[in-house]
């Protein structure tokens, strides 16, 4: 009998342990009433935070985007300041719900790591940025060339891969943190900055002469750069990726921040179904969220093309081209899963 009741205690404290276990990241968002996402705060048009503590940029909107997904509410966002080395353990420890930070998706992060990645919310690759002064036309030029780089990061890794191929020499130059790695190349000690080069474009809007910079032609890398959440938790993955795939989708349909509300007395079933107004639609609910998610997302951010266009395009400082970031069906990567 002693054994019994040993056995049924240990069953009944391993159901709860499960329990407890199952609740998901979705349930956890909600009850304490904010997403807590990890970002730059140093890469402008991606995630920078100005002198008044506000946040901007396409991965920022993608945060507020599943606020707004959640909570019907962008603003309920809190934002973790993250550095290359410090992002991938404070999403691991749970200190984050979500990464949004200008991070690559690839297999070692997918299966060493413990991190999911499923939507690619800007397709990138891994640049050189030079002086002017240098009269260099190609990265095949460079060798010798002194080579500042940020550490724990691919780019370190494809900086080495790439000079190797080509058997090319190269010094690096390597710090921890962005803005080091930023101040190190604008005092002039090294002679070349290698990163994506979305933040190639970026960077160089920060340097005391912009003008005196060139980015070179060469692309060394793939870089689908995207949101990353936890193993384990496919609800919330889906969450996090639809969002996305909503912003892709809107821009698909034609519909705008503007025009929303319109839309939705579509006659296209299709639009119907994505706005919450098809009858008997489960879409939402089957995601854990409210029949208009997609509408509140759309709302707040607007679609993916709006988003691009305000923040890295031709509405920003960085006037950045779509290239592979426009839609499927005008030349580009940018592809959203039907929504039904």
């Amino acid at each position: 009998m002693a054994n019994r009741i040993l056995a049924a205690l240990i069953g009944a404290a391993v159901m709860g342990i499960g329990a407890q276990a199952s609740a998901g990241t979705l349930e956890d968002v909600k009850a304490k009433g904010f997403l807590q996402c990890g970002v730059n705060a140093n890469l402008t048009g991606f995630g920078s935070q100005d002198s008044s503590g506000k946040f901007a940029g396409l991965d920022i909107d993608l945060c507020k985007a599943v606020a707004a997904a959640v909570f019907g509410d962008a603003t309920k966002v809190k934002f973790t300041p993250l550095s290359a080395k410090d992002r991938f353990p404070a999403l691991q420890s749970g200190e984050i719900d979500m990464l949004a930070r200008n991070t690559t998706w690839t297999a070692s992060r997918d299966s060493q790591l413990g991190f999911d990645f499923r939507a690619v919310n800007y397709y990138d690759g891994q640049g050189f940025m030079v002086r002017k002064e240098l009269n260099v036309k190609s990265a095949l030029e460079l060798s010798g060339a002194a080579v500042c780089v940020q550490t724990g990061t691919t780019t370190e890794l494809n900086l080495a891969d790439y000079f190797k191929s080509h058997n090319l020499q190269y010094n690096p130059v390597v710090f921890e943190k962005q803005e080091e790695v930023d101040a190190a190349y604008n005092a002039g000690r090294c002679d070349v900055y290698t990163t994506d080069q979305s933040g190639l474009y970026s960077i160089r809007l920060s340097l005391s002469n912009p003008d005196d910079h060139v980015i070179l032609p060469e692309i060394i890398s793939k870089e689908p750069l995207g949101p990353a959440v936890r193993q384990g938790d496919s609800k919330w993955f889906d969450v996090v990726s639809f969002s996305h795939y909503a912003m892709v989708a809107a821009e698909e349909f034609g519909i705008t921040q503007a025009n929303v509300e319109e839309m939705k007395k579509s006659p296209n079933p299709d639009i119907k179904r994505f706005l919450g107004e098809e009858q008997g639609s489960t879409i939402g609910a089957d995601f854990g969220l409210s029949k208009d998610w997609a509408v509140n997302i759309i709302k707040a951010v607007g679609n993916y093309g709006e988003a691009f266009e305000r923040n890295v395009g031709q509405g920003s400082p960085l006037k950045i081209k779509r290239g592979l970031n426009a839609l499927w069906n005008q030349g580009g990567l940018q592809y959203a899963p039907p929504i039904r």
